[in-house]
Order: C-alpha cells, then sequence, then structure tokens
C-alpha cells in the first residue's frame, strides 16, 4: 500500500509540474475586427493535458470560469490560441484574418462576464481542478494591438511590436491591420535562456 501512496504521490507532482509549464503569453482585448483571444504556451519537455481547463478575466474565480474548448493538448514548445466565440463560429474568420495559422490550434471560450476590457483586464487559467495555473494582468490596451509575454524576462504585459517575439501585422486589414504573434511560440535562444534561468534558480532555493 506505501508503494501504491508513493506511486499515486509522484505520478500527482508530475502533472502539476507539466501544468506549471503552461503560460498565458498573449491576450488581445483591443481588436476591431476580430474577438477577444488569449494565447497560451507549454514551456516545458513534455504534452500537457488540458480537458477540463477553464477561463476568467479580473474576477479571477473558478465558480464563474468558462470552458477552454476545442484544444485537449498541447505539446512541448507549442501555442495554441483561444478565442471569444460562442461554439467557435469565428474560429475560420480568425483564421483568415490573421493568416498563416494552418498549424496553430484554436479553440474557443464562450459566456457572461468573461469579455476583455480595452480599459484593462486580467486573465487566469485553471484546470479540471479549479486549481490556479496561471493568471496575468495588464494595463489600458491601444487598438489592435496585443499584450505579449517576453521570454528572456519571463513577464507578461508589453505591447506587441512587428518582428519581436513573433509578431507581426495581420493578413487582414479591415477596418484595421492588428499587431499580433498568435500561435508563435519564443524563439529557441530565448526558451533556452528562460529554461536556463529556471535551472539556476532551483538551485538557489535548494
Amino acid at each position: 500500500m506505501l508503494r501504491s501512496a508513493v506511486a499515486v504521490a509522484v505520478v500527482s507532482i508530475a502533472a502539476a509540474a507539466a501544468s506549471g509549464q503552461i503560460r498565458i503569453t498573449e491576450a488581445m482585448s483591443s481588436s476591431l475586427v476580430t474577438p477577444d483571444w488569449i494565447e497560451l504556451t507549454n514551456l516545458g519537455s513534455a504534452p500537457v493535458d488540458i480537458a477540463g481547463w477553464r477561463m476568467d478575466d479580473n474576477s479571477l474565480n473558478p465558480a464563474v470560469s468558462v470552458a477552454l474548448a476545442g484544444i485537449t493538448t498541447i505539446a512541448p514548445g507549442e501555442s495554441v490560441v483561444f478565442i471569444e466565440s460562442a461554439a467557435g463560429a469565428a474560429i475560420a474568420d480568425f483564421r483568415a484574418f490573421w493568416g498563416d495559422l494552418a498549424s496553430v490550434q484554436i479553440g474557443f471560450y464562450s459566456g457572461s462576464g468573461v469579455g476583455l476590457s480595452s480599459g484593462g483586464d486580467a486573465v487566469v487559467i485553471f484546470d479540471g481542478s479549479n486549481v490556479e495555473i496561471n493568471r496575468v494582468t495588464f494595463g489600458s490596451a491601444t487598438s489592435g494591438t496585443s499584450f505579449g509575454y517576453n521570454p528572456l524576462t519571463a513577464t507578461f504585459g508589453a505591447l506587441s511590436e512587428v518582428g519581436s517575439f513573433g509578431g507581426r501585422t495581420s493578413a487582414g486589414s479591415t477596418p484595421i491591420a492588428n499587431i499580433g504573434s498568435p500561435g508563435a511560440i519564443p524563439t529557441p535562444a530565448a526558451a533556452a535562456l528562460l529554461g536556463l534561468a529556471g535551472l539556476v534558480a532551483g538551485r538557489r532555493r535548494r
């Protein structure tokens, strides 16, 4: 029985570690063309099962969170996108507007009170047991520009820039072109530096 308990504990720790590698790496609250959207990236070395995961905005409350649907697994180094869209009806238009997203997984969420405010807001992700995985906050938006994640500093909230960490201009431009990097993953150099920083921090804790 002791061996069984240890095995369960090891599995639980491994699952928690894998989940802990998922980060919110982009959010768009000010597009005049597409719905709000968020991006999740797996910064770890193993796939993460996100079935049953949920999101909420600045109430940060799992009781009023809504389901992340349409995607069940995020591979190592993969970035996926979730748009605010009932039943995912706006996914095709989202792909067309941004262009070059054929290989990007796009899911959806919808519900009362989860729209992202252009005046400043937050996003939080919960797993299937309502455990908080990651949260970010951001300030007032600039129309047509997403908030992104800097893998070199592991910080979130700077406005996306063309040519920086995958930032680009959208393919569509009606009524305005948008700047962002949906589906773009950190560059290999940035990811390597981030992994090194985590290793050093872990050694310091010991």
